[in-house]
């Protein structure tokens, strides 16, 4: 029997050598141990730098491993599950709220974040930065979008700036009708990575959340996880939907 094309394709040498850095982390260093250098690893393994960072960016991706400024790489310890099923239908801020507002601005919102909103591009809306916290660490930085048909009786100053607690009062006087969430991969932005204690273009997940009450979208939320130490669950919600 003729073998198939797949079958026929080797595994890249990165890969091999994943698996190969995988098992030595499992056997010949602790969690929190910072790995050597790439000059040195290369070395040890006998491959060139370039295949090297390519097996180390997959462990990165896959949590084995973190990359951390002024201290180099180190071994990852568990991933931390966090819950961001739908089934608890709540405002942002309500009861108890795993996120810490930072502050609130006044912007515009991106195209994407615009459309969710059906919102004029460029048009103002309430910015509120917020930080989830776990075990005292930064796991995810959200940055929730509030149009001002959504706050309408808020009291800004002359700027029209309000308060990120004001904004999340105010949004709570609507009927929420429901969430809905989608899930995909992504790289840290430059304002995400410092607030999570990252390396820009690190892999991150990004969870996009909308509010919807009154027939339309209220309030999008769009939240940058940690792909190293966060493992997203997702209990039995049946509305979150992975990005294409």
């Amino acid at each position: 029997m003729g073998t198939t094309q797949l079958e026929a394709v080797q595994e890249p040498k990165y890969q091999h050598l994943k698996t190969v850095i995988g098992e030595a982390l499992d056997s010949d260093f602790a969690v929190g141990e910072i790995l050597p250098n790439e000059r040195e690893l290369a070395a040890r393994f006998g491959v060139a730098r370039a295949t090297l960072r390519q097996a180390l960016e997959q462990l990165e991706l896959e949590g084995r491993l973190q990359r951390r400024r002024g201290v180099g790489t180190t071994v990852a310890p568990p991933r931390v599950g966090v819950d961001v099923s739908t089934t608890q239908q709540a405002w942002p801020g309500v009861g108890d709220d795993a996120w810490q507002a930072q502050d609130s601005v006044l912007g515009t919102a991106p195209a994407a974040v615009a459309r969710l909103l059906e919102t004029p591009a460029g048009e103002s809306v309430h910015v509120v930065r917020r930080v989830r916290l776990s075990q005292g660490q930064a796991v995810a930085a959200e940055l929730l979008y509030v149009p001002a048909a959504s706050v309408a009786g808020l009291t800004a100053d002359a700027d029209g700036a309000a308060s990120a607690p004001a904004v999340l009062r105010e949004l709570q006087h609507l009927a929420l009708d429901g969430q809905d969430r989608s899930v995909e991969l992504g790289s840290a932005r430059a304002d995400d990575a410092k607030e999570l204690d990252r390396l820009p273009g690190s892999p991150v997940l990004v969870v996009t959340t909308r509010y919807l009450s009154g027939g339309r979208t209220a309030a999008v939320s769009v939240a940058t996880y940690r792909a190293d130490t966060c493992r997203l669950t997702f209990g039995d919600s049946a509305d979150l939907a992975m990005a294409s």
